[in-house]
């Protein structure tokens, strides 16, 4: 899991929260939008678990 973002041309921000599956680098989901409240990010990973089932270990990317 990451967070990311970037700034569009007008300067507006807009943030993107990446899952990707380390093991084999398939994409489970990206979120993009000028803001990600808890409650999508938590209903994104529930709509993977839901997929995909639950992950034994998760990455973080905090840096």
């Amino acid at each position: 899991m990451d967070f990311m973002s970037d700034a569009l041309k007008c300067g507006r921000k807009f943030r993107t929260f990446n899952v990707v599956d380390d093991f084999n680098r398939e994409v489970l989901g990206i979120e993009i939008d000028l803001n990600l409240p808890s409650k999508r990010v938590i209903r994104t990973l529930e709509r993977i678990a839901e997929w995909r089932g639950y992950s034994a270990q998760i990455r973080m990317d905090n840096a």
